[in-house]
């Protein structure tokens, strides 16, 4: 079965850090421009990271450039994303998707919670 699963989440405090991880399952994230998102509930999908390009090139949302980090592995077949300095307003759940560079087919991963909370 085609898909992606999230893992990593969890609840830390202010200032703290955590790793999310996206693999896929029969889908090769390499072919794919990979994104991660975040929703609260009651509002709308939040890009927060992304590469843009085949080439690496990436966009980070304003609310978490220099704290968060996208990254790719693509001999695990995985898309991670690094936070650091973590805060309140950071909980959300978060959500890989993967963008077809030459369709318009997209994948969205079930999600996984991040909470940040003293």
């Amino acid at each position: 079965q085609v898909q992606l699963v999230e893992s990593g989440g969890g609840l830390v405090e202010p200032g703290g850090s955590l790793s999310l991880s996206c693999e896929g399952n029969e889908i090769t994230l390499s072919k794919y421009a990979m994104s991660w998102h975040r929703q609260v509930p009651g509002q709308g999908r939040e890009l927060v990271a992304a590469f843009t390009t085949q080439s690496g090139d990436t966009e980070y949302a304003d609310s978490v450039k220099g704290r968060f980090t996208i990254s790719r592995d693509n001999a695990k077949n995985t898309v991670s994303l690094q936070m650091m300095n973590l805060q309140p307003e950071d909980s959300a759940i978060y959500y890989c998707k993967a963008d077809s560079y030459y369709t318009t087919y997209f994948l969205w991963g079930r999600g996984t919670q991040v909470s940040v909370s003293s």
